[in-house]
């Protein structure tokens, strides 16, 4: 089954006389459980289709099903809601709160969702572990590296167990032994059932997924498969 899948979709910015096909006609499911990289030169369409499969964009035209509801019409708050409960995102630039500790940090998405304060205490510790951070859970962004930077962002992305981690550069900002320890988390996390949809200019770094979408110009080139 399939917990993404783009029907037809277009992505149509009116930029100046001539528009610009951002995306022109996706179809392409992304199996429940499975790992993709999408890949492509810049202005190939990979930031779109990442913004329309987090919820932060529409299409122009088409269907996206997400858990095979079409969710391509919905209304902000309705969108905004399928962010929080279903979607865990990874930043290049780690996007962590700088005045929060590691903890709330972690507990952020939490407290949208209304938990009280000694469950998400418990929750944010529990993913600190997971990550390898349970002695850090007092410090703040400032007083971490950019690998523990991007292990809280991983734990965070987890914090309301979602049913898929879109990444957007997940190593654009480590080096490349720490960009390794990072997707070794990912893998894990894969292997244990959470779907991951990743944006990637880096062959080694997408040798890591078991699919990579090559995009050019608003299309599908390729699919490549392990």
């Amino acid at each position: 089954m399939d917990i993404v899948r783009f029907k037809n979709i277009r992505k149509i910015y009116e930029m100046g006389a001539e528009p610009v096909h951002a995306l022109d006609g996706v179809d392409i499911g992304f199996a429940k459980g499975s790992f993709w990289a999408i890949m492509g030169p810049s202005g190939s369409g990979k930031s779109t289709m990442m913004n329309i499969l987090g919820c932060l964009d529409r299409p122009t035209s088409g269907q996206y099903f997400l858990q095979e509801k079409d969710v391509s019409t919905l209304a902000d708050d309705e969108l905004s809601d399928i962010r929080l409960k279903y979607i865990g995102f990874i930043f290049q630039s780690f996007n962590l709160i700088p005045q929060l500790t590691v903890q709330k940090n972690i507990e952020l998405p939490l407290y949208y969702l209304g938990w009280d304060a000694e469950r998400s205490a418990a929750r944010a510790k529990e993913l600190a572990a997971k990550v390898g951070l349970e002695t850090r859970l007092n410090h703040r962004p400032s007083e971490l590296s950019g690998g523990q930077m991007q292990r809280v962002a991983v734990a965070r992305s987890l914090a309301v167990d979602p049913q898929l981690i879109l990444a957007d550069e997940p190593t654009g900002n480590l080096d490349s032994k720490t960009g390794e320890q990072i997707m070794e988390l990912l893998t894990e996390l894969n292997k244990e059932g959470t779907s991951i949809i990743m944006v990637t200019h880096e062959p080694d770094i997408a040798a890591h997924a078991h699919h990579r979408l090559h995009m050019k110009d608003g299309k599908v080139e390729r699919i490549d498969s392990n």
